[in-house]
């Protein structure tokens, strides 16, 4: 199991991306969090086998048809099996 850790910018708040993304990675059985940040980028913790979180990845670089991904910055750990589902959480 891997962690990846993503801080998405551009205009990606105000047009449902965690809404999206949550859905996304719930299809793919991918666990963890996504939130709103204050500085308006999106900060996505997930868990899950290595393909699953390339998927959600590279849904991650463009979004849902209303955002504008400008930078996907990742990060990628070892998984520690903390989560149990994937939710969103408030910033």
């Amino acid at each position: 199991m891997k962690r990846l850790h993503l801080v998405i910018t551009g205009d990606v708040q105000g047009v449902c991306f965690r809404f999206y993304s949550k859905k996304e990675a719930i299809r793919l059985g991918v666990v963890g969090w996504i939130v709103n940040k204050g500085d308006g980028s999106v900060e996505v913790v997930a868990e899950g086998g290595k393909k699953q979180l390339d998927d959600l990845l590279k849904f991650c670089r463009h979004g849902p048809r209303w955002a504008h991904v400008v930078d996907v910055k990742e990060e990628w750990l070892e998984g520690s099996g903390e989560f149990s589902g994937f939710v969103v959480r408030r910033g």
